[in-house]
């Protein structure tokens, strides 16, 4: 029903970019809240960043001032645009969306109640 595609990943040398790109379908895109979660191997998934269904954004601290997170309303794609990568930027980063009748600030709203999709990989070589 709900369907999430992930594209973009690939690999980048360490300061460089990359552009991460979300695709979804079967929902009402824009009453939703997007998020990107990554998970580095051998570690726990984290949250890198948030945008609500006003555009407002949020961020983990290792990721402010590097990364940005934005939305398409009309194409229903949102997208993540990874600048100044570093090695521990690496991993496999999930798109998620969130109805926003839940509570959209709280990160564990979304691996509670959220859609996912397949996962992109990211390698940043250093």
């Amino acid at each position: 029903q709900v369907q999430l595609v992930e594209s973009g990943g690939g690999a980048v040398q360490a300061g460089g970019s990359l552009r991460l790109s979300c695709a979804a379908s079967g929902i009402d895109f824009p009453v939703y809240c997007l998020a990107w979660f990554r998970q580095a191997p051998g570690k726990e998934r984290e949250w890198v960043a948030r945008i609500g269904t006003d555009g407002g954004t949020n961020y983990a601290d290792s990721v402010k001032g590097r990364f940005t997170i934005s939305r398409d309303n009309a194409k229903n794609t949102f997208s993540l645009q990874m600048n100044s990568t570093k090695p521990e930027d690496t991993g496999i980063y999930y798109c998620t969306t969130l109805y926003s009748v839940f509570a959209c600030g709280r990160w564990s709203s979304f691996e509670n109640q959220g859609s996912w999709g397949q996962g992109t990989q990211v390698t940043v070589s250093s």
